[in-house]
């Protein structure tokens, strides 16, 4: 089943004279449970891309439907409600109330839901999503007391507490080291196994790897949209941690022979 289809969507924005056309006819079908990456150089559309199907901006031209019903259709409510109950978003900066612990930060969509939840069934999905990323364990910490890929779990519970059908994450590796990133992607690939069907923009093609299927983006226009097989960010996160291991011990190798080998008798 199709749970986004774009037809022919074209964006232009103007200021003054200035016309730039950001999309220039982008036709795109997602079905469910895919993990698709988004790539592209700088000016190439992904954010405007990412943006429409966010639901933040509106085509210039074009259709867009979102699990059969077209978009344009919607009203403003109507597009609040979709981005709080069927789109989840994550973003490269994380985008957490510093002052406020995770569980707080998790709960916040809940908050502007139509649906009247009691507090503790707001903080019991809280937890439920905390849960889900990892961590369970740190639910009254603050941002400032996380670590970068810690603060990014807190975002992916916050995009997960609705219990979307479609998960957006722009650039969610972007500010992290590579062992973070793969333990990142690893939490969004068994997120993806279990049904939720991922959208991800990155600009490494190191991390589109682990994707199902790559559109590329050049000057508004997809040039490239292929399928393979995935690489698993569990296995990569294995064989990362044995080379980083081998690299201790030889680099533990060469201190100790350093420190054992008897220093030079210098003539007198």
């Amino acid at each position: 089943m199709d749970v986004l289809e774009l037809k022919g969507i074209e964006r232009t924005y103007r200021t003054g004279a200035v016309e730039v056309k950001a999309l220039r006819g982008v036709d795109l079908t997602v079905g469910e449970a895919e993990f698709l990456a988004i790539m592209g150089p700088s000016g190439s559309g992904k954010s405007t891309l990412m943006n429409i199907l966010g639901c933040l901006d509106s085509p210039t031209a074009g259709q867009y439907l979102l699990n059969g019903q077209d978009v344009a259709t919607l009203n403003r409510g109507q597009l609040a409600r979709i981005r709080n109950e069927t789109l989840g978003f994550v973003f490269q900066a994380f985008h957490l109330l510093p002052r406020t612990t995770a569980s707080e930060n998790v709960e916040l969509p809940l908050l502007y839901r139509d649906e009247q939840l009691s507090w503790k069934e707001i903080r019991d999905r809280a937890r439920e999503a905390l849960g889900i990323v990892g961590l369970g364990d740190r639910l009254d910490h603050t941002p400032t007391e996380l670590s970068g890929g810690q603060k990014q779990r807190v975002a992916i519970a916050r995009a997960l507490v609705t219990k979307p059908r479609v998960l957006l994450a722009d650039e969610p590796t972007g500010n992290l080291d590579t062992r973070t990133s793969l333990e990142i992607i690893e939490l969004i690939q068994r997120l993806n196994d279990e049904g939720l069907t991922i959208l991800m923009v990155t600009h490494e093609p190191e991390i589109a790897r682990f994707a199902e299927r790559v559109v590329i983006l050049r000057d508004g226009l997809i040039r490239s949209d292929r399928r393979r097989t995935p690489l698993r960010a569990a296995d990569s996160l294995a064989d990362w941690s044995e080379e980083s291991e081998d690299a201790m011990d030889e680099a533990l190798g060469d201190r100790m022979e350093t420190e054992t080998t008897p220093p030079l008798e210098v003539g007198r």
